[in-house]
């Protein structure tokens, strides 16, 4: 079976094979949050984004492979109830942005900015700092070295889904800053062949939200 990135509570994780990389999709707890489990295909090393919850399931798809890292998108609580018990039964250091991580129930061992680098094995994933859902919400963007530039992969949290960017709760302050993030950040430097795994619900490209922006930005949300 092609992966899909449909996921549901309950049902089974869905696997993508890249070029040095292994994504495990899988839906988690009462909110329907995605957690993905990245594999490095050269070393079997490991990194988790979002502990969202049902943490025995997620250490279940971790095994035995080393878990190198917990990256927390941001600091909403839904993103990381499974996050205590995930990091203390693996011994993985958390990393998040400075500004979301006074929220969290464990340290940040690892802070990271925009443009910083997290590498799980011989994988190297980027930081991008996407402001509005919250202060220090991140997406990490995975090329393979350039292997993937014309069609790279983007975790983005909660700040886009396919249909707009993130809750900003009315406030257009947050909402021109987020949507400025997501244009600049993202749809004006990455190809419309772009695939992206948001923290809830299907995963979706650019090409099929690119016709969209005015549409948000005149709607404002």
């Amino acid at each position: 079976m092609s992966y899909t990135g449909n996921v549901e509570v309950g049902g089974r994780p869905d696997v993508r094979e890249l070029p040095g990389l292994t994504v495990t999709k899988v839906a988690v707890g009462p909110y329907d949050n995605n957690a993905y489990i990245l594999r490095c295909t050269a070393t079997g090393e490991q990194l988790l984004v979002d502990a969202a919850n049902e943490a025995p399931r997620l250490l279940e798809l971790v095994g035995d492979g080393p878990l190198a890292r917990i990256v927390t998108t941001h600091r909403h609580q839904d993103h990381w109830m499974a996050l205590s018990e995930v990091a203390r039964a693996t011994g993985a250091p958390v990393v998040a942005h400075p500004r979301d991580a006074n929220a969290l129930p464990e340290p940040v061992a690892e802070p990271v900015e925009h443009g910083d680098t997290v590498r799980v094995g011989r994988a190297t994933l980027e930081v991008v700092h996407l402001r509005g859902h919250t202060p220090g919400s991140i997406a990490l963007l995975y090329d393979a070295g350039g292997e993937l530039a014309a069609a790279p992969h983007l975790f983005t949290g909660d700040s886009l889904f396919p249909g707009g960017v993130g809750n900003t709760w009315g406030d257009p302050t947050l909402f021109k800053q987020l949507l400025a993030d997501v244009e600049e950040r993202v749809f004006d430097r990455l190809p419309d062949a772009t695939w992206f795994y948001p923290g809830h619900g299907k995963d979706s490209t650019l090409a099929r939200e690119r016709p969209s922006l005015p549409e948000w930005r005149s709607r404002g949300w």
